[in-house]
């Protein structure tokens, strides 16, 4: 890892370094982790505090497996090898992460919003791996502490990071562009989600605005040109935004769309003076804006329309986002990741493009402040609508769904937990079934995905 001495990550935290070794002076760590299941020789141990494990418990051990050094918040009490004293790891962790950032001659996209972010992560990724070496955000890190470690999995190899960065309050987006420095800046879209420390959608343009504080002044900026919020921004750093959507007035816009069902879709996309025919293998009409983003990006990298056509059509889904799981006797639409109401409301929609017997598995969302029944309400109502064969809805925030969906003439079911489902759930779900799975990540729907396969 480029200049990542241990003098430098001391300096980078603000820490103090302990039990240095004279011949480690200019050794380089290899990699940086807070699992200690996951140090190998050469890497750097950062010894966090969670609500259930220390991480300071596990100094011995990782040194044991050839730690190079540990950064702490508490020094062991006998001298096990180089230790960087910092008052808060966490905040160690983002530190050295913004160092190593810094040290790298990489280009970064970063990518916000309320829906989407990881699918238009994936679909950026493969556009760019067309013609150069990319690192992307693995699983959900996203966040204070996914972000750091995943700007750590970065090689001198790789020439663009495409960085998935998420939200749910004030002030995290600002820290979080700080580590990052995006040189692009993708926003796909203002929906209604973490509303309860975010207020309304104004408020939420406004956390997510906080990726412009540390990119790069001469970057570019991507926005959903057809969002209403993204629409009002104008400039940044004195650039008109590159925008995408449906409406021709975009500089990336799609016509011509067939719809392949739960097969993707295939469209036409015009940029500038050219076009191209985008066959996008992921279902769901949300997808195309996925793919519109990814020419935007690519565009801006110098891909031709030939390597952008392909980069799309290489996308492929990732466990719990929109993800297509055929058994012998079923398919599941794997969407158990997170849920808001505009991503339930697109995943009722892909569920209802299926030709066999129609089943949601909904759960309860979180995160939705004062309005959170009626939000509910909503979706159930919308899948009573959109004529889903039947409706189970899961937990105590989804019986205003349920009410919702019986009251509009859909047939629907209740359970107040997940295990009360699992026990009725093979006399409710039958051979043939298309069966879409989602709910907000702590309600562990991965569970009913797994047993399903089964």
């Amino acid at each position: 890892m480029r200049n990542m001495t241990l003098e430098n990550i001391a300096k980078a935290c603000e820490g103090q370094l302990f039990y240095m070794k004279e011949c480690l002076e200019d050794k380089t760590a290899e990699g940086v982790v807070i699992d200690s299941r996951q140090i190998k020789p050469g890497f750097i141990f950062v010894a966090t505090k969670g609500e259930r494990v220390d991480g300071h418990r596990f100094i011995p051990d990782v040194f044991a497996k050839g730690a190079l050094a540990v950064i702490c918040e508490s020094l062991p009490e006998n001298n096990m090898g180089p230790c960087i004293l910092v008052k808060d790891s966490f905040m160690a962790l983002k530190q050295a992460a913004a160092f190593y950032r810094q040290q790298l001659g990489i280009k970064v996209v970063g990518i916000t919003g309320s829906v989407g972010k990881t699918s238009t992560k994936e679909f950026i990724a493969a556009v760019l791996a067309e013609r150069y070496s990319v690192h992307k955000t693995a699983g959900n890190y996203n966040n204070e502490v996914g972000l750091p470690l995943t700007i750590f999995g970065i090689q001198d190899s790789d020439e663009i990071a495409v960085l998935e960065m998420g939200i749910n309050t004030f002030g995290e987006m600002h820290r979080l562009s700080e580590v990052a420095r995006p040189d692009v800046c993708v926003m796909t879209n203002i929906g209604q989600c973490h509303l309860e420390n975010l207020i309304d959608r104004d408020g939420i343009l406004r956390a997510k605005s906080e990726i412009f504080d540390f990119m790069n002044p001469l970057g570019t900026v991507v926005v959903n040109g057809d969002d209403d919020k993204l629409s009002t921004i104008h400039e940044v750093y004195g650039k008109a935004p590159v925008t995408f959507g449906m409406n021709p007035s975009n500089q990336i816009w799609a016509d011509g769309i067939e719809n392949l069902g739960l097969f993707g879709s295939r469209a036409v996309l015009h940029m500038e003076q050219e076009t191209l025919i985008a066959d996008i293998p992921l279902p769901g009409g949300h997808m195309i804006y996925n793919a519109m983003a990814a020419a935007a990006v690519g565009r801006q990298f110098g891909l031709s329309v030939g390597e952008i056509a392909a980069g799309i059509g290489h996308v492929e889904a990732v466990a719990g986002r929109s993800h297509l799981i055929k058994t012998a006797d079923k398919v599941i639409i794997d969407d158990c990741y997170n849920a808001n109401p505009v991503s339930m409301k697109a995943a009722i929609d892909l569920l209802a493009m299926a030709e066999t017997r129609k089943v949601a598995v909904l759960g309860d969302m979180f995160e939705l402040g004062e309005g959170e029944l009626d939000m509910h309400a909503g979706v159930g109502l919308y899948g009573a609508e959109a004529g889903i064969d039947c409706m189970i809805c899961v937990g105590s925030l989804s019986k205003a769904m349920y009410d919702a969906a019986v009251q509009a003439g859909g047939n629907a079911c209740y359970f107040e937990t997940k295990d009360a489902l699992i026990e009725r759930m093979s006399s409710l779900i039958l051979p043939g079934d298309t069966v879409l799975i989602k709910a907000s990540h702590s309600m562990e729907f991965e569970e009913i995905v797994a047993l399903l396969q089964q």
